[in-house]
């Protein structure tokens, strides 16, 4: 896993990326009770709104990490917001894309940074 300096984490599967929130971010949310995901095909900008998250605290915007295309999403998050609170990290996934460069996946943080980050 890799992660972002906006509390998102990615994991890599082959040419796919899965992303999501960190445990920290979700924390920081509180209850989820809305999530509005991308359409499955949907070209992205590195750093464009992507998804949005809305909290019994805050709404939260989540962010393409790169640019690529949305080729998966997790329907069951949108339907049960509370999943992304109690398992951010497996069921609780938003989206998998394809980057347009694959390599900028070593270019996120690693988990020691991110811990670092957070501290």
């Amino acid at each position: 896993m890799r992660y972002t300096e906006d509390h998102e984490w990615l994991s890599k599967d082959g040419n796919e990326f899965t992303v999501g929130i960190t445990e920290y971010a979700a924390s920081q949310l509180g209850d989820i009770v809305f999530i509005e995901l991308p359409d499955v095909g949907t070209k992205v900008e590195c750093g464009s709104e992507v998804a949005v998250v809305e909290s019994v605290k805050a709404a939260s915007e989540i962010n393409a990490p790169a640019s690529g295309t949305i080729v998966g999403v997790n329907a069951a998050v949108a339907d049960e917001p509370a999943i992304v609170s109690t398992d951010p990290l497996n069921e609780g996934w938003f989206f998998k894309m394809e980057f347009d460069e694959p390599e900028q996946f070593d270019q996120f943080m690693s988990e020691d940074q991110y811990n670092e980050l957070i501290a």
